[in-house]
């Protein structure tokens, strides 16, 4: 059996991160979730996921901001960057593998959106 896709999600909201580990273990990923960004940053290091998920107002930072350099020192890692607030993107690195998705998030919009991302097995 091959190895399954790993997910991370990275958000404070309890409910939404229980929403999303739900869609993706149906799909069949191992998930894995943190509430906070210094939590977050230390298991995506050590997990090394396929796609992470990053909330942008988290109560120790702003997650956001570690995107750009994430995005670097990860570039097969795909980063969707999540918030209710609608900030503006933060300039990511060329060939930077991410996109922004806006809360509310609808599964069937999640659907078309994760469908079209690429990640190949660990």
């Amino acid at each position: 059996m091959p190895d399954r896709k790993k997910v991370l999600i990275i958000d404070d909201e309890i409910d939404l991160c229980l929403l999303l580990k739900s869609y993706f273990l149906r799909k069949e990923y191992e998930v894995y979730l943190s509430h906070t960004l210094e939590e977050g940053i230390s298991f995506l290091r050590s997990l090394q996921p396929d796609i992470v998920f990053m909330d942008n107002n988290l109560p120790d930072g702003i997650g956001w901001s570690q995107a750009p350099g994430l995005a670097v020192e990860f570039p097969d890692m795909h980063i969707v960057l999540i918030s209710a607030f609608h900030p503006t993107p933060p300039a990511m690195p060329k060939g930077a593998k991410y996109q922004v998705i806006e809360k509310p998030i609808s599964l069937t919009d999640l659907d078309k959106q994760i469908s079209s991302v690429q990640v190949s097995a660990s």
